[in-house]
């Protein structure tokens, strides 16, 4: 799901978190080089080292930014009940999207660029203002929306074999590859995307199911969770 929203985790890095911070970011660095799957982050930040683990996020996104990328939105996950159970949390996750990673409808996708790709159907919010304080409600989103667009989303794993717990998907940019976007845009006004459905085929057979109420009741609320739950900073230079 791509959004505009600037977000930002405020919590300090302990010294002691800071070595496992860089040997996670060296890590999945070179996986990523190399397009050569590594073990787990946890074994460095813990099972549920949540905050060390958006700091591993955000200094592999300087290093991409430095690079030249440029963000473009956020990728907002683990918003389905039974997803949330399986890695032991209560709440959504997000990674970073840069230019790079966006594709239209019939791009070709380069495979080789990806180590382990799975697909998701998504609804991508493009949005025509800041989502600019914490405490955004749905109105705000709604507000905030010029339309939204049938996407898929690649996910993509640094993780050798998808052996994930929370942490490993956050500091691994929640797991992400890249987004296809459709071009048809829809309007949200007399729109209930809780009850919007999308099917993905494989060679004209169907092999997936989802629906909005899936997104935390609705894709809008899932866009609001992360400007509720993250102080905005408005300098320009945030990364999410």
């Amino acid at each position: 799901m791509t959004t505009d929203i600037d977000t930002h985790r405020n919590t300090p890095v302990t010294p002691m978190g800071r070595d496992a911070v860089e040997a996670a970011v060296s890590r999945l660095t070179r996986a990523a080089a190399t397009r050569t799957p590594c073990a787990p982050v946890r074994d460095l930040l813990g099972d549920t080292g949540i905050d060390n683990a958006y700091e591993v996020q955000s200094r592999l996104a300087s290093a991409r930014l430095a690079a030249g990328a440029r963000r473009v939105g956020a990728k907002i996950g683990l918003t389905a009940p039974a997803v949330q159970e399986q890695f032991g949390v209560f709440e959504p996750d997000f990674g970073m999207l840069f230019d790079d990673m966006v594709l239209a409808h019939g791009e070709p996708v380069a495979l080789d660029r990806f180590i382990q790709p799975r697909a998701e159907g998504e609804i991508a919010f493009v949005l025509d203002r800041d989502l600019d304080r914490p405490g955004a409600t749905v109105a705000d989103v709604l507000r905030a929306s010029a339309f939204v667009l049938p996407a898929v989303e690649i996910v993509d794993s640094r993780i050798a074999g998808w052996d994930l717990t929370i942490t490993d998907t956050v500091a691994d940019n929640a797991s992400s590859g890249a987004v296809v976007l459709g071009t048809v845009p829809y309007t949200l006004t007399g729109l209930d995307l809780a009850r919007v459905g999308m099917i993905l085929y494989r060679d004209d057979e169907p092999v997936s199911f989802g629906a909005g109420h899936a997104y935390l009741g609705s894709p809008v609320v899932a866009v609001t969770w992360p400007a509720r739950r993250f102080q905005t900073k408005n300098n320009g230079k945030q990364l999410i």
